[in-house]
């Protein structure tokens, strides 16, 4: 039988195997007849032997092998941090790096340009993973979007808004409008390698949209339509927003032309007293929850078999926004994501 190798043993086995080996050799025995009967090499206990003799008692436990944390990396600590800072205020096309997003390919390029250092790519994920950076899917974000517009309606229009409502007993609401269509589909479905799963859409294509409105208290209030929405089908839905209201609503929606149009904004001077319209930023559909119940709409119709004909897809609409209406913990629930956060 090979003697086993005593590196291989834990540590705790490891140091009582020192501590005797060092206690038989103060005894007189020989390193062979200790190597013997603790089952090593006697090479090992030679080693073991001339390392009490140089460092004492220290040399009787177990030292931590390998190097040390942060040793033989490529990077010093501080081209690692001015590397993570650089990822974190550029995107790679503003350092004319051939890439939109920072992969590991263009932060292998970064670390050349920044640091001089040519790494493997693999290194290079051992970096990101260690610098706690994981692969996501990129969120949208409009190229006309203006940062300096957002900043400012979160961090003084809205809570401006806020504050108004708040002293005048008033509600604040989103709104927004939709479509759907009987051929779309979302979600995937399992199947065999090979064997790309089907449906099977109406050929015979119809569209359905809707106008609708939420709060942060979970109200939902919406209208179908069938035509293009225009300044007069807005305007319907306004004047059911605020009938029978008691309380003054302050409506938020984004910039589309109807809202925007000469009608619309007459009619909302003309009914002031009852609401106010107030504009999101340009391009920012983010800050908008009513984009949220959008998302929720069209999986839950959409995630049924096909419908057929147009009857069949207001119904499933119409349903699925009822059911919404009496959820009202779901739609609070859209209110703790981190953009939409502001308005909870």
């Amino acid at each position: 039988m090979d003697q086993p190798d005593a590196r291989s043993l834990n540590p705790s086995t490891q140091d009582y195997l020192r501590q005797q080996a060092i206690r038989l050799r103060e005894q007189g025995k020989r390193v062979s007849e200790i190597a013997t009967y603790l089952g090593v090499h006697r090479a090992t206990v030679s080693k073991w032997w001339r390392a009490y003799q140089q460092v004492g008692e220290t040399a009787l436990h177990q030292q931590p092998r390998g190097n040390k944390l942060g040793e033989g990396r490529t990077l010093s600590r501080t081209e690692e941090v001015w590397i993570q800072q650089v990822m974190q205020e550029h995107f790679p096309d503003e350092l004319n790096i051939d890439s939109a997003l920072w992969t590991r390919s263009a932060v292998q390029t970064l670390i050349a340009c920044e640091c001089g250092v040519k790494m493997p790519i693999r290194t290079v994920g051992e970096y990101l993973k260690r610098w706690r950076y994981t692969p996501q899917k990129p969120l949208k974000r409009a190229y006309e979007q203006d940062p300096e517009a957002v900043k400012a309606w979160l961090e003084t229009e809205y809570p401006a808004i806020e504050q108004r409502a708040k002293t005048e007993a008033a509600e604040i609401a989103w709104g927004d409008e939709s479509g759907l269509r009987s051929d779309a589909q979302v979600g995937r479905g399992y199947a065999p390698i090979g064997h790309t799963p089907e449906i099977q859409p109406n050929t015979q294509r119809a569209s359905v949209n809707y106008l609708a409105s939420i709060s942060n208290q979970g109200k939902v209030r919406f209208m179908l339509y069938t035509q293009k929405l225009t300044a007069q089908v807005f305007i319907i839905f306004l004047e059911r927003l605020i009938a029978k209201r008691e309380r003054k609503l302050m409506w938020i929606v984004d910039r589309h032309p109807v809202h925007r149009s000469d009608a619309v904004r007459q009619w909302i001077q003309a009914h002031q007293d009852k609401i106010e319209m107030h504009l999101l930023p340009p391009y920012a559909p983010q800050l908008n929850p009513a984009e949220y119940l959008n998302c929720d709409v069209k999986q839950g119709v959409h995630s049924k078999p096909p419908t057929r004909n147009l009857a069949q897809l207001k119904e499933r609409l119409r349903s699925h926004l009822f059911k919404l209406q009496k959820l009202p913990a779901r739609i609070i629930k859209y209110f703790q994501h981190p953009f939409i956060a502001y308005a909870a």
